[in-house]
């Protein structure tokens, strides 16, 4: 896409941060809008979980899920990635969201599948949780601060 110079395209300054959390780890994830904010926060998850910048794109899963509303979204989300992770042995580390509604997601996640011993991971992580789970929306975006269990 070609963009004129009169056209400005706001961007997050971070994708998402890391944030300390008693016995578990956090993130902070941000987005202009919800769809960058979902994609972050699985980009943060994934992170946490592996050195994304050897990871390849070679494997693509496309992905749809419902809720109830979007926090349980989110974290159902979340979670669905680390079972692909967990089963299927795949890092993710680009996330295209074609469709976010409130209540629904439809997304194409690209990675690689990895061996063991083919990369170093940095930590397992169990799933997401809904402890002091919050997504915000203010004049500068999106944000969520989401829990995960290791």
């Amino acid at each position: 896409m070609k963009l004129s110079s009169a056209c400005a395209v706001k961007t997050v300054v971070k994708p998402f941060e890391i944030i300390d959390h008693t016995a578990d780890i956090g993130i902070v994830a941000y987005g202009i809008d919800s769809k960058q904010l979902f994609a972050n926060a699985a980009i943060g998850l994934f992170s946490l979980m592996a050195e994304l910048d050897d990871i390849k794109e070679g494997v693509r899963r496309d992905l749809e899920l419902s809720a109830e509303d979007e926090e349980i979204l989110l974290v159902e989300w979340l979670n669905e990635l680390i079972y692909i992770f967990d089963v299927e042995h795949i890092v993710f580390k680009r996330f295209e969201i074609d469709e976010l509604t409130s209540n629904q997601i439809k997304a194409r996640c690209f990675g690689e599948k990895i061996k063991h011993g083919q990369y170093k991971l940095k930590r397992e992580i169990k799933a997401a949780t809904y402890h002091m789970l919050r997504i915000n929306k203010d004049s500068s975006g999106y944000q969520v601060q989401v829990i995960f269990d290791i």
